[in-house]
């Protein structure tokens, strides 16, 4: 028996300095960027690193004339739907249409430079237009204050990037993995709700309408001023809706037809044009764009307002704009990264998004991310580097100097139906579906941002999402996974009894396994339900006239330990000595080894009772368990005299 405890490693605690150096290591560089600068010169290291902050320095010298073709392809494509998006988001964050059109000329620059997705296509969002308008809106008006309010925005934009860079920089990417799927999902679908309701202005015509955004209050609007309905504005409406989601639907039938669905918008919004120019729309109730004027991005740093009596909102607006793009934006990249089995840096991306709205905001620009539609287009017309968002902003200059005139006579109406059909492929009730039927409390904490979206407001709507997921998180701390193990027939395995109710049980040993870190927040639960374990255990036994003699605790999964938590495992093999039952632990891990060698528990426990495995610790527990029992009482009450002496003088010391 004591040749097989030889194997558990009872080594000296490493030095403060080794384990901080190894706790930031896991935090803030799980992915080793370093490994890379090993067994380099001077010389090489520098080209590493500017490979990893300049990723255009890695793939840009490997590039040739057919990758280019294909980008090429892939940037036009990209273009013909930024051009309608960008109108049409821009006029959805009451924004200046030309703005649209600049956002998507110098920031993919940024991104073609510092990004680390392939296939990411740079523009605005719809969500974030929104909540900009919503959270901005409620100090500057974007009617009686205009300028005033296009600069607030600006500012917005520079707070997003100074945040989005810090956390790139500072490699707390984790802040953002508190936006749960379920959170997105279920804001997004709200989201796009309250857009679609929006959009009954341009469609119905209206000249008056709401600036609050929940439901109640749109329709509410709606019906108030249908006075003002016009039915010509309706019918080309619902012709252009149609024709957008017949595209959509026949690009789902046949997925290699995705160019006729990315040309729709671009097509709609030329037609529209066309109309309205040839038809004086103008004259029967239908507004269009009005003017846009020539020429590339002005700048507009000096623009930037940080005024005390507008700094608090502008910094609402930053931050959660901020993080909602970020957490869609690095969430479209990785998926589509996935597709071809390419890894996307969180951090790299948090630091590109940061950049171009740091380069945004100097250039008249306002919040740009992933948008999801236009990196779909992107990546199924072929983009093979992120050089196809350079190509789409070198078209998109060309567009702002010779022909951006052209678009003023752009219907509202047909910027409507294209938000319409963008925000109704948003609303994935697929996936609520999915969520009810594998989590209900994923489904709620969906659900509560979708109505808070919908009818309190965006802010308010996920926030509350958040809450309720950080609730969740807390209740896995505080009540830690524990379960009854026992091994399967004719294996060597253990596995929950409760999964595999055929599993044996050794009479008189009683294994438990605990599946996480053990400390304050959740120690006294654990002490509860390990003696819980053993109280029913016990009264299991005295049916059948044994006795338990031996609880082990499988500690694989406690990765880690506080004072706390060896303080309840004291109390934990004190509590079960008084009832002469011998406390025995397995594989625990190499910190909470430490902390137990250290604090002296490994002392007061024996290190005789430390094994490496389970089948070692049943051997030794039946090897003892089949001593003569007077022995094995004696040899137990003196040591358990010894030890409780031991706890007693520790707890008056």
């Amino acid at each position: 028996m004591d040749s097989s405890n030889r194997t558990v490693s009872f080594a000296a605690p490493r030095g403060f300095g080794t384990t901080l150096k190894s706790d930031l290591k896991e935090t803030f560089f799980p992915d080793d960027p370093f490994k890379q600068f090993e067994n380099q010169k001077p010389l090489g290291k520098v080209k590493k690193g500017l490979q990893y902050l300049v990723p255009i320095c890695e793939w840009l010298p490997k590039y040739n004339l057919k990758t280019f073709q294909y980008d090429v392809l892939a940037g036009i494509t990209i273009t013909s739907l930024a051009i309608p998006q960008g109108i049409s988001y821009a006029k959805l964050g009451q924004l200046p249409p030309i703005v649209g059109l600049y956002s998507s000329f110098v920031p993919p620059i940024i991104y073609a430079i510092f990004g680390d997705s392939k296939y990411l296509a740079v523009g605005t969002v719809a969500a974030c237009s929104l909540l900009i308008a919503e959270i901005i809106g409620e100090v500057a008006s974007p009617k009686t204050e205009p300028a005033l309010y296009l600069h607030l925005v600006f500012t917005a934009t520079f707070v997003t990037g100074i945040m989005q860079t810090l956390l790139g920089v500072l490699r707390l990417g984790i802040l953002v993995d508190f936006l749960s799927h379920s959170t997105i999902t279920g804001f997004m679908g709200g989201t796009a709700v309250i857009i679609c309701l929006q959009q009954l202005k341009g469609m119905l015509g209206l000249k008056n309408f709401t600036t609050k955004t929940d439901v109640v209050n749109v329709l509410r609007s709606v019906f108030e001023h249908r006075k003002e309905w016009r039915w010509e504005s309706a019918v080309v409406g619902i012709i252009f809706l149609i024709f957008l989601q017949f595209t959509r639907w026949l690009r789902d039938r046949k997925p290699k037809l995705f160019w006729v669905s990315a040309m729709s918008p671009l097509v709609v919004v030329v037609s529209g044009c066309l109309f309205a120019y040839f038809a004086h729309a103008q004259d029967h109730g239908i507004p269009i764009v009005g003017d846009l004027k020539r020429g590339i991005n002005p700048p507009s740093i000096q623009f930037l307002n940080f005024d005390r009596k507008y700094f608090p909102q502008i910094v609402k607006a930053g931050a959660i704009t901020g993080l909602i793009a970020l957490a869609e934006g690095i969430a479209i990249g990785r998926s589509f990264g996935i597709m071809r089995n390419e890894n996307v840096d969180g951090n790299k991306e948090m630091i590109a998004y940061g950049l171009m709205n740091i380069v945004g905001s100097f250039t008249s620009c306002y919040l740009t991310t992933g948008p999801f539609s236009k990196t779909a287009v992107n990546y199924n017309a072929g983009a093979k580097t992120p050089m196809s968002n350079a190509v789409m902003a070198v078209f998109m200059a060309l567009v702002l100097l010779f022909l951006a005139p052209l678009f003023s006579y752009t219907p509202l109406v047909a910027l409507s139906a294209i938000i319409m059909s963008a925000m109704l492929g948003l609303i994935k009730y697929e996936e609520a579906i999915e969520l009810f039927k594998v989590d209900k409390f994923d489904f709620v904490v969906c659900m509560a941002a979708f109505l808070g979206v919908a009818f309190i407001s965006m802010d308010m709507g996920l926030g509350l999402s958040v809450v309720l997921g950080l609730v969740r998180a807390l209740l896995y701390v505080a009540r830690p996974g524990t379960c009854k193990l026992g091994r399967l027939p004719d294996s060597v395995l253990y596995r929950d009894i409760e999964q595999y109710p055929d599993a044996a049980r050794n009479s008189g040993i009683i294994v438990l396994q605990i599946g996480s870190p053990i400390y304050f927040a959740n120690g006294n639960y654990v002490r509860e339900r390990v003696l819980r374990w053993v109280r029913d255990e016990q009264s299991h036994l005295e049916t059948t006239g044994d006795e338990l003699q031996h609880v082990v605790l499988e500690l694989s999964g406690v990765v880690t330990i506080d004072m706390t938590g060896l303080e309840t495992l004291k109390e934990i093999n004190k509590t079960l000595r008084a009832n002469d039952v011998k406390l025995g632990i397995i594989n625990p891990r190499l910190k909470v080894m430490e902390k137990m060698i250290t604090s002296h528990f490994i002392d007061k426990l024996g290190k005789e009772n430390v094994y490496l495995s389970i089948e070692e610790a049943i051997e030794n527990c039946k090897f003892l368990t089949s001593k003569p029992k007077k022995t094995t009482s004696e040899s137990g009450d003196s040591s358990k005299g010894a030890e409780d002496a031991s706890d007693d003088a520790s707890q008056q010391v």
